[in-house]
């Protein structure tokens, strides 16, 4: 494997108060890390102890081979860094912009007419491009800042909530420009929207109070969820109770919960012991008591529940047999 980010033992302190606690991670070539934790969880804080712009109170940072405090030039040409808040001159033009952090970076004639060309096109920053910043929208400032940060086409690329601002079709651009990037790059991508986790991530890591509470994909955090493989029906209210009666008369199923209904439907969640596959004992209960329904699907298992429990309510017990619930008011419980 290629690494390219190795974290052993960071901690930051501002006085009494420690931001982040002894957290140890590594990101290879190919990865995309999502670095979630809810606001003021330390994320911010560990990105910039990553690029150099804040040092340590102890612990070690490597960057494609490099100590971050010994080598922070050479690491800071390896890495492109879109902080919090996309900080901008907002007199410059895009393009003044980025021809100014090619002169910062020291690139050559040709890299510079090539990196400018790509951010340029795969931001489509062309019709702002002679425009002041201070001008721009949000969505296209975070844009500009994005460019800067792939100009000098860099190995780690460190984002700091950076589809913020964006309209859903922005978002869609930019996480498939980041999916383009991945095989060629470590992308670390610190976030509290978990949209974003399953929709360009690789690797999912966890901070609550400065520390490391998961680091698992995605599909296995989600698989720490108590709505693993729980099966969700929409039925017409009339045939709720009975559905619930059926639902609940089966041993497969620990619990049974009913949504609010919405567009003139019950939904009923049913859930399984121990995140286990009920959908075929569902189907065929409904069945043999000539019950339709007009939709049933089987969840995978949602991040937000996951999130939650870990942040506030406590992590999921290692059954997955969570406790914690979104939305949703419980109807009966399997003994």
């Amino acid at each position: 494997m290629d690494r390219l980010l190795e974290i052993n033992g960071l901690t930051k302190k501002f006085g009494p108060i420690t931001a982040v606690d002894n957290i140890s991670f590594s990101v290879d070539r190919g990865e995309v890390l999502g670095f979630l934790g809810p606001n003021g969880a330390g994320k911010s804080t560990t990105m910039k102890m990553a690029t150099g712009y804040l040092s340590p109170t102890s612990g070690n940072i490597t960057v494609c081979g490099s100590d971050v405090r010994r080598n922070p030039i050479e690491i800071k040409r390896r890495i492109g860094y879109l902080p919090e808040g996309a900080p901008l001159y907002g007199d410059m033009t895009p393009h003044s912009l980025l021809n100014f952090v090619s002169d910062v970076r020291k690139l050559s004639r040709e890299d510079r007419r090539r990196g400018i060309e790509q951010a340029v096109e795969s931001l489509h920053l062309e019709r702002v491009l002679h425009q002041p910043i201070e001008t721009l929208s949000k969505g296209y400032k975070r844009r500009v800042g994005l460019a800067q940060a792939i100009i000098h086409d860099p190995d780690v690329l460190v984002l700091d909530e950076p589809t913020d601002g964006l309209d859903p079709n922005q978002k869609h651009e930019v996480r498939e420009l980041l999916d383009r990037m991945s095989s060629t790059k470590a992308i670390i991508i610190s976030t509290h929207i978990l949209e974003e986790v399953d929709a360009v991530c690789s690797r999912a890591i966890i901070i609550s109070q400065g520390r490391i509470v998961a680091d698992q994909m995605p599909s296995q955090l989600e698989e720490r969820s108590r709505f693993h493989n729980a099966v969700g029906i929409r039925i017409t209210p009339d045939n709720a109770e009975k559905c619930m009666s059926i639902l609940h008369d089966i041993s497969e199923v620990r619990s049974v919960e009913q949504v609010i209904q919405s567009s003139g439907l019950s939904e009923l969640v049913a859930f399984p012991h121990n995140g286990g596959d009920i959908i075929g004992p569902v189907r065929s209960a409904l069945d043999q008591n000539g019950l339709m329904v007009d939709e049933m699907f089987v969840e995978k298992g949602r991040l937000e529940d996951v999130f939650r429990n870990l942040t506030i309510g406590g992590a999921p017990n290692e059954s997955g047999d969570d406790t914690g619930g979104v939305g949703v008011q419980e109807v009966a419980n399997h003994a």
